[in-house]
C-alpha cells in the first residue's frame, strides 16, 4: 500500500454560475479527502473566472479513490452560497507515476447540472519509510 503526500494544485475556474445578485462572486473552494479538509483563500471580486494558484497537502494511502471539492461564494451578511461541486477520481496510476498535470473538471450542482469548470493539478510523493 502506497503512503505519502498528495499535493492538490488549485489553478483556476472558468464560467462558474454566478450566485451573486448585482455583484461579482467571491468564490472559494473546500477540498476533502476522506476526513481531511482544506479551504482555499477567497478570490475576492473575481466573479465567474477566479484564479488561485494555491497548493494544498493531504496525507493519503493508495486506497483513497477520490478528491471532492465544493465551490462556495463568500457572503458578508448571509450564509455563503453553494456554487457547485466536483469529484476528481484518483486513478491508481497517479500513485505510480506521481503526477497529473493541471486538468479541467466539470463543476455541477446538486442536480448534476453544469455550473462551470475548475482546473486542478495533482502530485503524489511517496513516503519512503512507509512505501
Amino acid at each position: 500500500m502506497a503512503y505519502g503526500t498528495l499535493e492538490v494544485v488549485l489553478v483556476d475556474a472558468k464560467h462558474l454560475h454566478n450566485t451573486g445578485f448585482l455583484t461579482k462572486m467571491d468564490p472559494y473552494v473546500i477540498f476533502s479527502v476522506k476526513t481531511q479538509e482544506k479551504i482555499s483563500t477567497v478570490a475576492k471580486g473575481q466573479g465567474s473566472n477566479p484564479e488561485w494558484n494555491e497548493s494544498f497537502l493531504f496525507t493519503v494511502t493508495d486506497d483513497v479513490s477520490e478528491l471532492r471539492l465544493k465551490i462556495m461564494d463568500k457572503d458578508t451578511f448571509t450564509a455563503d452560497d453553494f456554487v457547485g461541486e466536483a469529484t476528481i477520481p484518483l486513478d491508481p496510476a497517479l500513485f505510480v507515476h506521481g503526477s497529473l498535470p493541471p486538468t479541467s473538471y466539470n463543476v455541477v450542482n446538486k442536480h448534476q447540472k453544469y455550473r462551470g469548470e475548475i482546473k486542478i493539478g495533482l502530485n503524489f510523493t511517496p513516503d519512503p519509510q512507509n512505501y
